[in-house]
């Protein structure tokens, strides 16, 4: 009797084991998830913790991480700014964010990163190549704990694919043109897989987020983007046959013109949209392309519009079969996203300094400059941002579908 209870207890063991290793996968137009099942994916994005973005402060012409970076140094000295960024990179997105999202009843996240995290290049007031995998490695281990799956997404590659502040490139996709960009691009990325590749809460890697931008000569760079990815598809192969890899198109991943049939067994297709009616036409050439190549796609970002749009658009996207990641999870003062954070007082004096012209030394001079007030701005800032000081915008949630109950209605 013993023997059959020991027997049992190790086959149970191993069966266990083999669950939790298991990964998701394909199979048509479905992705499955670790258990065999269809997986639809329903959740949000971290946009503005690993990839600051200037709008999301309130801010117009200073937009790009880089420009913010400097904004932020010449008002409190580069010192300060560091710990600003490293006070901000901590409070922004915590364990307890996670397990609020949790609580809405989202299944997913995907975690927007620059590739500078992984580089001895100067971002975000530190040059330290081993801080990408130190906050990667906090947000899974969160992500973990709360059951939520995870998308690892590359918002700004070497050189800049997209050529726009939010790549905080150089207002150019250079990255398809310069081989050296595209071998730091293909080292950084088979890291990433290989330190992740035995990680089953992470369903798989965004390869590059909106590729050339539609100002650019598309006709010379889109048939530079699929070679690029089928060389950072063979490199993580080579490293992690067991994650899901996700294509975005070209033009703000709305451009599936620029894809031949697929050429990876665990392929997704990625578009995102905003604006723009939410009916079946508006989605209809993604939907085409996957009943064309028999292959998933999903949205990875949508949103930023009124709480009926938003319910309107994800009952079209559920009932047509497609996932979802709406943008973002929470910004500065506002209603259309999933929590917003108080503004903090005096805050429109940032916002002028922010606007004001300081393209010459003489004139970041001649701005007036109160620096005990910015300092308690900035303060307060990263206060607000913490998530028990933040408000739950609780239309926009019951709007993607989910649980706000409890949460404190803002508008």
């Amino acid at each position: 009797m013993k023997k059959l209870l020991f027997i049992l207890l190790t086959f149970t063991t191993i069966t266990s084991l083999q669950a939790t290793d298991k990964f998701f996968s394909v199979k048509g137009k479905e992705i499955i998830d670790r258990n065999g099942q269809p997986f639809l994916i329903k959740g949000t994005n971290l946009g503005n913790w690993l990839v600051p973005e200037g709008y999301m402060f309130k801010f117009k012409k200073t937009n790009a991480p880089s420009q913010i970076h400097d904004m932020l140094s010449q008002l409190i000295g580069p010192a300060e700014t560091a710990k600003f960024w490293e006070s901000f990179l901590e409070n922004y997105i915590t364990q307890d964010d996670i397990k609020f999202l949790k609580s809405t009843g989202i299944n997913s996240v995907r975690v927007p990163f620059n590739y500078k995290l992984f580089t001895m290049e100067n971002y975000m007031g530190r040059n330290d190549a081993s801080r990408g995998f130190k906050l990667l490695d906090k947000v899974i281990s969160w992500c973990k704990a709360e059951g939520l799956y995870v998308i690892l997404d590359m918002h700004c590659a070497p050189g800049g694919q997209t050529g726009d502040n939010i790549d905080d490139s150089y207002g150019y996709p250079f990255l398809f043109e310069n081989k050296e960009n595209q071998k730091l691009t293909i080292d950084i990325w088979t890291k990433i897989a290989k330190r992740y590749a035995k990680e089953p809460i992470i369903i798989g890697y965004d390869l590059l987020n909106e590729p050339v931008a539609h100002y650019f000569d598309s006709k010379t760079l889109n048939p530079l983007i699929e070679p690029l990815y089928r060389e950072l598809t063979a490199a993580i192969r080579s490293v992690d046959k067991n994650h899901i890899i996700f294509y975005g198109g070209a033009q703000w991943n709305t451009n599936f013109n620029i894809f031949s049939a697929p050429f990876d067994k665990k392929a997704v297709y990625t578009f995102h949209k905003y604006g723009d009616q939410p009916n079946y036409g508006s989605i209809k050439r993604f939907i085409e392309f996957r009943e064309k190549y028999n292959v998933p796609i999903y949205i990875g970002e949508t949103g930023e519009n009124t709480d009926e749009w938003v319910q309107e658009f994800r009952e079209l996207l559920e009932k047509q079969n497609i996932g979802w990641h709406f943008w973002p999870y929470k910004k500065l003062d506002n209603p259309k996203n999933i929590s917003s954070i108080p503004l903090p007082a005096n805050y429109q004096t940032l916002i002028d300094y922010a606007e004001a012209n300081r393209g010459s030394f003489k004139e970041i001079r001649e701005i007036k400059i109160d620096r005990a007030e910015i300092k308690e701005i900035l303060h307060q800032f990263l206060e607000n941002i913490k998530q028990k000081n933040c408000l739950p915008n609780t239309g926009y949630i019951k709007a993607l579908g989910l649980k706000a109950e409890q949460q404190t209605q803002t508008k």
